[in-house]
């Protein structure tokens, strides 16, 4: 499975990736379509910071309940 596409949980964390990131829209959503480098992008834009916030900002928000990234990305729910 490709560490990049987090299609499979996708719905799931949609719900939680607005509630962090709120400039999101449903369009930036769609393009997402767990795709976790379409996610860094659209944030970076959408909330006016640098490529490195936004990693840091997605890394602090894949870890926040415990799980590893690759946990949050890739367990079916």
């Amino acid at each position: 499975m490709n560490k990049d596409t987090i299609e499979g949980n996708w719905k799931q964390l949609k719900g939680k990736a607005k509630e962090q990131w709120g400039k999101l829209t449903d369009d930036d959503f769609d393009v997402i379509a767990g795709k976790r480098d379409q996610l860094l992008g659209r944030i970076q834009e959408r909330h006016g910071i640098s490529r490195d916030e936004a990693e840091k900002q997605v890394k602090d928000w894949e870890s926040r309940d415990g799980r590893t990234p690759e946990a949050l990305w890739f367990e079916k729910y």
